[in-house]
C-alpha cells in the first residue's frame, strides 16, 4: 500500500508540474505577443484603416445625391445604432482574446471559425484590385510634375477631336460629344479603355501601371514586414498627412470666390428624400464601409493592445474621427466646385471632376501635387491594414509554421496580391476593378458581419461578452450596447444585405454595359469567399463527437474551465508558475 501511495504522490505532483507548465506556457505566450509601441501607434493605425477614398470622395457625392443637409439624419442614425456598437465589439474581442480572424474562434464559437477564412479571401480580392487604384493615383502623382497639367489642353496625342477645354477663357460652346482633357486624360492615358472592348477583350497590360504598382508594393512590404512595430511609426506620417492636406485645401477652398455657392449646394436639405429608402440603405452602407468592421483589421489592430487599454474610449474616438473628416471632406470638394461654377457663371458643375477643378486654379501644380500625395497616403493605410488582418490572422492559426517567418510570409503574400492584380493593370482593368468592388465585397463582407455579430451575442453569449469587457476595462457595457449588439445591430446588417441583393446593381462603366454573364460572374465570386462558413461548419459537425450544441458551444467553455480550473488549483497548493517558468 505504501508503495502505491507513493506512486500516487509521484504521479499527482508530475500531473501538477505538468498543469504548471502548460500555465507557464500560457503566460508566457500573452507575454511573448508584440504589442504597439504606443498608445498613439495604435490609434493612428485605426484612423488611418478607417478613413480613406471612401470618405474624402463618396462621401460627398453620396451626401449631395441623398438630400443634403437631410442625409446626414440618416446618416448618424446608422453610425450610432449600426455602425460604432460592431466597430467597438470588434476591437473589444481583438483586444480580450488576442488572437487574428481566424483563430479568435477557437475561443469564441469553434462552429463559426470559418467565418476568419472567408474574411481573409475577401481582403485578398480587395488588394487585388484596391492597390490598382492607387496606381492610377500614383501615375496622377507623377504626371503633376509639370509646369502645365498634362489634364488641362487638348493638346496632347491622346486627345481625340471631341476634346473640349470647358474652362478655357474663350467662349466655347460645350457639345453632345464634348468631353473634358481631363476625362480624356483619364480614359485614355491612365487606364487606356479604348484599346479595350470590355471584359472578354482586356487587351494587354499597362506597363506604367504595373510599374506603379509595383513600386506601392514595395513601400507596402517595408511598411509591414515587421509587424506593428514598424507599422505603427510609419502611419505618422500615412495617417497625418492627409489632415495637414486637407486643412490646406479647406482653408484654399474657403477663400476663393463663389465657395458659399458650393457649400449651400452640398448642405441645401431635400427633406422629402428621407422618405426614400434609398437614402437609407446609403447611409447604413456608407457608414459601414467607413469604419470597416468585418474585414478583421480591427481584430489584428486591436490583438496587440495591452489587456486593459481603454478600447471603448479608443471606439468612440476613432469612429468620430472618421465621421467628422467625412463631413468636412464635403466641404473640400464642394468649395472648389462652387469656385468653379462662379468663374463660369453656372450651376455648381458636378460632372466637372475635381482634379480639372484644381487645374484651373492658382498654383495649380502644387494644389495637384499635395492632392494626389493626399489620396495616395490614404490608400496606404487600408493597404496595410488589410493585409495586416490576413497577415495576423495566419500566423496566429498556424504559428509553428510562420511565427518565426514573417518577413517571408509577407513577401509571399505581396506576390500573391501582385499577381492577382495584373488582370486590373490591363487596358480593360478598369471594367475588372467595378466587377470587383460591386461583387467581391459588398454583399459578402455584409454577411460576413452578420454571422459575427450573431455567433458573438447569441452563441459565444452577450452575458459571457460583457463579462470579458469588464474584466478588461472595470466596468459591464450599459444597456444601449447590449441591445444594439443582440438586435439592433444584426437587424441593421440584415436590411442593408437584403436591400443589395433584392436590386443587384445594372454595372455600367464609360460607355460600356457589363453583359448579363458577369452578373453571375459577380456572384460567384462573392459566394467564393462566404461558402468557407458553410464549408467549415460541415467539417467541424463531422469530425468533431457530441450534439451541435456541445460542437457550438461546449467545446469553448470547457477550455474556459480547463484553464481557470489550473490556476485555482496551482495557487491552493501554492505552486509559483513564475518560479517555475524563470
Amino acid at each position: 500500500m505504501e508503495v502505491i501511495r507513493t506512486s500516487l504522490q509521484k504521479l499527482l505532483l508530475l500531473a501538477l508540474q505538468l498543469n504548471n507548465f502548460a500555465f507557464c506556457l500560457l503566460l508566457m505566450e500573452l507575454e511573448d505577443r508584440e504589442t504597439w509601441g504606443k498608445k498613439i501607434d495604435f490609434l493612428l493605425s485605426v484612423i488611418g484603416y478607417a478613413v480613406d477614398l471612401g470618405n474624402v470622395w463618396r462621401f460627398p457625392y453620396i451626401c449631395y445625391q441623398n438630400g443634403g443637409g437631410a442625409f446626414l439624419i440618416p446618416y448618424t442614425i446608422m453610425a450610432i445604432f449600426g455602425g460604432i456598437p460592431l466597430f467597438y465589439m470588434e476591437l473589444a474581442l481583438g483586444q480580450y482574446h488576442r488572437n487574428g480572424c481566424i483563430s479568435i474562434w477557437r475561443k469564441i464559437c469553434p462552429i463559426f471559425k470559418g467565418i476568419g477564412f472567408a474574411i481573409c479571401v475577401i481582403d485578398l480580392y480587395v488588394a487585388s484590385y484596391y492597390n490598382t487604384i492607387m496606381a492610377w493615383v500614383f501615375y496622377y502623382l507623377v504626371s503633376s510634375f509639370t509646369t502645365e497639367l498634362p489634364w488641362t489642353s487638348c493638346n496632347n496625342a491622346w486627345n481625340t477631336d471631341n476634346c473640349t477645354t470647358y474652362f478655357s477663357k474663350d467662349n466655347v460652346s460645350w457639345a453632345l460629344h464634348s468631353i473634358s482633357p481631363a476625362e480624356e486624360f483619364y480614359t485614355r492615358q491612365v487606364l487606356q479603355v479604348h484599346r479595350s472592348n470590355g471584359l472578354d477583350d482586356l487587351g494587354g497590360i499597362s506597363w506604367q501601371l504595373t510599374l506603379c504598382l509595383l513600386l506601392i508594393f514595395v513601400i507596402v512590404y517595408f511598411s509591414i514586414w515587421k509587424g506593428v512595430k514598424t507599422s505603427g511609426k510609419v502611419v505618422w506620417v500615412t495617417a497625418t498627412f492627409p489632415y495637414i492636406i486637407l486643412f490646406i485645401l479647406l482653408v484654399r477652398g474657403a477663400t476663393l470666390p463663389g465657395a458659399w455657392r458650393g457649400v449651400l449646394y452640398y448642405l441645401k436639405p431635400e427633406w422629402q428624400k428621407l422618405l426614400a429608402t434609398e437614402v437609407w440603405v446609403d447611409a447604413a452602407a456608407q457608414i459601414f464601409f467607413s469604419l470597416g468592421p468585418g474585414f478583421g483589421v480591427l481584430l489584428a489592430y486591436a490583438s496587440y493592445n495591452k489587456f486593459h487599454n481603454n478600447c471603448y474610449q479608443d471606439a468612440l474616438v476613432t469612429s468620430t474621427v472618421n465621421c467628422l473628416t467625412s463631413f468636412v471632406s464635403g466641404f473640400v470638394i464642394f468649395t472648389v466646385l462652387g469656385y468653379m461654377a462662379e468663374m463660369r457663371n453656372e450651376d455648381v458643375l458636378l460632372f466637372i471632376t475635381y482634379a480639372e477643378a484644381i487645374a484651373n486654379m492658382p498654383a495649380s501644380t502644387f494644389f495637384a501635387i499635395i492632392f494626389f500625395l493626399m489620396l495616395l497616403t490614404l490608400g496606404l493605410d487600408s493597404t496595410f491594414a488589410g493585409l495586416e488582418g490576413v497577415i495576423t490572422g495566419v500566423l496566429d492559426e498556424f504559428p509553428h509554421i510562420w511565427s518565426k517567418r514573417r518577413e517571408f510570409f509577407v513577401l509571399g503574400l505581396i506576390i500573391v496580391c501582385f499577381l492577382g492584380s495584373l488582370a486590373t493593370l490591363t487596358f480593360g482593368g478598369a471594367y475588372v476593378v467595378k466587377l470587383f468592388e460591386e461583387y467581391a465585397t459588398g454583399p459578402a463582407v455584409l454577411t460576413v458581419v452578420f454571422l459575427e455579430a450573431v455567433a458573438v451575442a447569441w452563441f459565444y453569449g452577450i452575458t459571457q461578452f460583457c463579462n470579458d469587457v469588464k474584466e478588461m476595462l472595470g466596468f459591464t457595457p450599459g444597456w444601449y450596447w447590449r441591445l444594439c449588439w443582440v438586435a439592433i445591430s444584426p437587424i441593421f446588417l440584415l436590411f442593408v444585405t437584403c436591400s443589395f441583393l433584392s436590386s443587384p446593381p445594372e454595372l455600367r462603366l464609360f460607355d460600356y454595359n457589363y453583359p448579363y454573364w458577369t452578373t453571375v460572374v459577380g456572384y460567384c465570386i462573392g459566394t467564393s469567399s462566404i461558402i468557407c462558413i458553410p464549408i467549415y461548419m460541415a467539417y467541424r459537425l463531422i469530425i468533431t463527437p457530441g450534439t451541435f450544441k456541445e460542437v457550438s458551444s461546449g467545446l469553448t467553455a470547457s477550455m474556459r474551465k480547463a484553464v481557470i480550473s489550473i490556476s485555482i488549483v496551482l495557487f491552493l497548493l501554492r505552486f509559483d508558475a513564475l518560479a517555475i517558468c524563470f
